[in-house]
């Protein structure tokens, strides 16, 4: 695992732009950052994608037990919600994907930070926007040519396999539900939505906050009274759990994606039950609901992009950040520095969609916590180990690709259905 320096192109925001990344730029500072890349090994990938496959198995029994054992109230679940979860777990209700946040530098196994279960923050940099500036950087290969260098990436294939799963087994029209005005979400869901009408799925997209309730007909609805069948929300559980909407959820005919049994694995309480189940295997951290002894890290149940995480080593605080989490429930898992080279830390967020481990992403920070802002990376994979790293040529023009195509350029869409 090696971090290479490269002139970004000169024209990467428009690149990315025409790609669909709005929010390339925090504060004044890049959020997709093409002046370096993460490089790969073929047996590194090898160990990453085996840690990934073995984790969904484990997290999957870690669900299993959670529900047969009557544990959901340790994940600060209310109550009333426990039937909710626990049919959707024995339904076997659709997943789409997940995201496992993985301390790696390239020696030894993965190991397991986090499960990034529900919201798919980095998506459609992982899926696309890499994709595109490896293509750059590589340009297109001769027919038949396996190339020196590739990338973990089948994200956007698995995700068109994954809905087209879904139109096969439960069919009707999906809704798109999001926070209308956080541009990183509409542009997720945007992307979600174009590979669920690949797939053939008829949808449309409302606001959060215009998703209405049918007490009659005991469904969610749209804005013109139509009943959801299947709900696709970018909008965190705990929230919706506990909002005044949320007491119809157990009752609703509507469908959820991601699933209700996924408030378990988005809850980081999961980290110290799969360390109950699996206190032997390579890929897991020490974890537990009560304080430990030696270099540790707290985290809170629900806490989203290393807000009020804390680090503590040597007995001291030596790392800490903000938020809005602090008041709530938190775990205890063992210290694990992330990859370094002295200045610089990366964490993996490894994907899997549909059952498969199919992408890798790379946020960077320049502290130990990977946070909101923390800068998205591009990665690659050598597949000829004697191949030199590639550059990008600054005297080389980059044309930025034709722009993404809006959801109505599909045969599919229909405009009665669309917000």
């Amino acid at each position: 695992m090696l971090r290479v320096t490269t002139p970004p192109r000169a024209d990467w925001k428009e690149a990315v732009e025409s790609r669909g990344l709005l929010f390339h730029s925090m504060d004044g500072l890049p959020y997709w950052d093409e002046t370096g890349y993460y490089l790969f090994e073929a047996d590194e990938i090898d160990r990453i994608e085996a840690a990934t496959y073995r984790l969904n198995e484990m997290c999957l029994a870690a669900v299993e037990h959670v529900v047969a054992e009557g544990r959901l109230d340790e994940f600060d679940i209310p109550p009333r919600l426990h039937r909710f979860v626990a049919e959707s777990w024995e339904r076997d209700e659709h997943t789409i994907y997940g995201r496992f946040d993985l301390a790696y530098d390239g020696d030894g196994p993965p190991k397991l930070l986090e499960y990034n279960a529900d919201t798919p923050t980095s998506l459609l940099e992982a899926a696309v926007i890499q994709w595109f500036w490896m293509e750059d950087l590589l340009g297109a290969p001769p027919a038949g040519s396996p190339g020196r260098f590739d990338q973990f990436n089948s994200i956007h294939e698995r995700l068109i396999e994954a809905w087209a799963r879904f139109r096969r087994e439960r069919g009707g029209r999906v809704a798109f539900a999001v926070l209308a005005d956080a541009i990183e979400d509409v542009t997720t869901v945007d992307y979600l939505r174009d590979t669920a009408m690949q797939a053939g799925l008829k949808t449309q997209t409302l606001a959060v906050q215009d998703v209405g309730w049918h007490a009659g007909r005991r469904t969610f609805t749209d804005l013109d009274e139509r009943p959801i069948e299947t709900l696709f929300k970018l909008y965190p559980w705990e929230w919706m759990v506990r909002e005044e909407f949320g007491a119809n959820l157990p009752v609703a005919s509507t469908r959820w994606l991601e699933p209700p049994w996924k408030m378990v694995l988005s809850n980081k309480a999961i980290l110290p039950v799969l360390h109950q189940l699996f206190p032997n295997s390579p890929y897991l951290l020490r974890a537990s609901f009560r304080p430990m002894a030696g270099d540790h890290v707290v985290k809170p149940f629900y806490s989203r992009e290393g807000a009020n995480v804390s680090i503590h080593r040597g007995g001291r605080l030596v790392a800490e950040t903000g938020g809005e989490y602090a008041d709530g429930p938190c775990i205890y898992q063992e210290y694990r520095p992330l990859w370094t080279d002295g200045h610089r830390h990366a964490v993996l967020g490894s994907w899997i969609v549909n059952g498969h481990a199919c992408g890798l992403g790379v946020r960077e920070d320049d502290g130990a916590i990977t946070r909101n802002a923390s800068r998205f990376l591009p990665h690659l994979l050598r597949v000829d180990r004697y191949a030199k790293p590639p550059v990008f040529d600054p005297k080389r023009p980059y044309a930025p690709g034709e722009p993404t195509a809006h959801p109505s350029d599909h045969p599919l869409w229909d405009p009665e259905f669309d917000a």
